[in-house]
């Protein structure tokens, strides 16, 4: 009977042809980390896998860091920053060495098991929403700081990050104590968000 943790993944995962070949890397965590249902610091956690753990690599969603492994008996989504394989007998960061590692490609798709047919697109899938008008705001220092001291993980979506462009729903921000707005990292990049409205007010560059 598939246990608990696999019963989480009710995503669908597809390797493309030109890693069938290679599926199964064998990579190792270089930190403590968080292991997903899915490819997003969105989705829920199946578990944690400590540092130095032995993971099998299935292959990375091309253009983003998300990356399917199989480690210590859990099955799921990491960050490629947070996986190490070995290259001419050194370790070396997945993130870093992507293309020269031949990391094989992988594809995911959420299905939501109370319709049938329907499909979530993942945050890869994704676009920035319009941009409209937004009030100009000048962030205090104590403001970056706490993102600097609170960091989260990055979110990938197509499109421009601008003031004024629009989260989907999709996209989890996070609240900073006393403060109007709140904050989530765009492809790499720190930006404050209305909650209200989801819109990004102002861009850390």
């Amino acid at each position: 009977m598939p246990s608990k943790r696999n019963l989480l993944l009710t995503g669908l995962l597809l390797l493309g042809s030109a890693g069938l070949a290679q599926a199964q890397m064998s990579a190792t965590t270089v930190t403590d980390l968080d292991v997903r249902t899915g490819p997003g610091p969105q989705y829920p956690t199946v578990g944690t896998a400590t540092r130095g753990s032995e993971a099998s690599l299935d292959g990375c969603i091309q253009g983003s860091n998300w990356c399917r492994i199989d480690v210590n008996g859990m099955r799921g989504w990491v960050d490629a920053q947070t996986l190490s394989v070995e290259q001419n007998g050194n370790p070396v960061v997945v993130e870093e060495h992507y293309s020269e590692l031949g990391v094989p490609t992988v594809t995911y798709a959420q299905t939501d098991p109370t319709t049938t047919g329907s499909v979530s697109p993942s945050p890869d899938d994704e676009l920035i929403g319009p941009v409209g008008q937004v009030e100009v705001v000048a962030p205090p220092n104590e403001v970056h700081t706490y993102i600097t001291q609170n960091p989260v993980n990055t979110v990938r979506l197509r499109g421009d990050v601008v003031v004024g462009a629009t989260l989907p729903q999709s996209v989890v921000v996070h609240r900073i104590p006393d403060y109007d707005y709140s904050y989530v990292e765009v492809n790499r990049q720190p930006v404050l968000v209305d909650p209200n409205t989801r819109r990004i007010v102002y861009v850390y560059r």
